[in-house]
């Protein structure tokens, strides 16, 4: 079963403001999400039924899984630092 990868305007302006090799990185782990949105290491954010985050060295995607949709939508995309707030 795969799944399509969406991304919201906001997640796809925040990739584009960071560095290129960076972008490369996160574009692949979000691409992997397809294949599986449920992979190892994969955390359940609390306070919210649906979101979900994966770790890419130090930046986060934050993400929804619609199972009946077969559709993974990144959210937010950022500095782990930042990416909570």
């Amino acid at each position: 079963m795969t799944y399509a990868v969406l991304f919201k305007p906001s997640a796809r302006k925040a990739l584009a403001k960071l560095p290129r090799s960076v972008q490369v990185r996160l574009i692949e782990a979000a691409e992997a999400l397809a294949q599986n949105p449920r992979p190892p290491g994969v955390k359940k954010l609390q306070g919210d039924e649906n979101l979900w985050r994966i770790r890419v060295g130090a930046y986060r995607i934050v993400y929804e899984i619609h199972d009946a949709r077969l559709v993974v939508l990144v959210v937010r995309i950022g500095d782990r630092k930042d990416i909570y707030r």
